[in-house]
């Protein structure tokens, strides 16, 4: 059977758009189980394709191919590109959204085209307002099918690759400094600050003049009340128990968060 194919896009689900890019792919790759990791990213926000994928891709077995849709520069000089990983390919635009993945390997173990071959595009003029259409999927559907990535395009050298830069955590044994890197459903803020950086010590969340206390459950506190705590992903997290902690703190990405050790 096929590897699986995922789909991430900032498309929504009202229109058409993500059933296109499926038909696409089971003209191509019938056999080929396609997975939805989310299609309600915020229009055009690189920022939060990153980080779903990054937390994302751990959790599915070699070979698969990710497709990643969120692609403001569509139609630009932006380069389409497809990576090989020492545990599956990725495929999307050249604008960061797939660096959280690949910025964890080293470059010797990413092969990386550049997509220039239409034989392998829906069409040999692709729209230059849906490459998920007419370039991405169809690409993706031949990986899953066997094609090998260096047919699809130019060989490109991994370091020239865009990243969206996220600094990391700042770490001592009294403090840690980190950022917003994204939002989720709920509204928790998920923070820089990996679980491993908190283990060994107890500590107290301050973003401005608000302290907020480190817990392990957003029931540890009472209900509408702000708790920080590890999340599934294995980020420290802010959350408000029932309630949205985007909301109540109006924090972005980028803005910064620190603990403070207590002990």
């Amino acid at each position: 059977m096929p590897p699986p194919i995922t789909l991430l896009t900032d498309f929504g689900d009202r229109d058409g758009y993500v059933g296109v890019m499926k038909g696409i792919i089971a003209g191509i790759c019938p056999a080929g189980p396609v997975i939805d990791l989310s299609h309600n990213i915020p229009p055009q926000n690189l920022a939060a394709a990153r980080f779903t994928l990054l937390n994302a891709a751990p959790y599915f077995p070699a070979g698969t191919v990710h497709v990643v849709v969120v692609d403001p520069g569509v139609g630009t000089a932006r380069r389409a590109i497809a990576l090989q990983l020492p545990q599956g390919y990725l495929v999307g635009p050249d604008n960061g959204v797939l660096s959280g993945v690949f910025d964890r390997v080293s470059p010797a173990d990413i092969k990386a085209v550049e997509l220039t071959e239409p034989k392998y595009w829906r069409s040999p003029q692709p729209s230059p307002t849906f490459h998920g259409r007419d370039i991405f999927a169809p690409v993706a559907a031949h990986l899953a099918a066997g094609v090998a990535l260096t047919a699809l395009g130019d060989s490109l050298d991994p370091q020239t690759l865009t990243r969206i830069a996220i600094p990391p955590a700042e770490i001592t044994t009294e403090q840690i400094i980190g950022s917003i890197q994204h939002s989720d459903h709920f509204g928790n803020l998920i923070t820089t600050i990996p679980a491993a950086a908190i283990a060994d010590q107890t500590w107290v969340m301050q973003v401005g003049a608000v302290e907020i206390p480190v817990g392990k459950a957003y029931g540890e506190v009472e209900l509408g009340h702000a708790i920080a705590l590890v999340g599934s992903h294995g980020w420290v997290e802010i959350a408000v128990n029932s309630s949205s902690a985007q909301a109540r703190l109006r924090l972005v990405i980028g803005d910064e968060v620190r603990l403070m050790a207590t002990t």
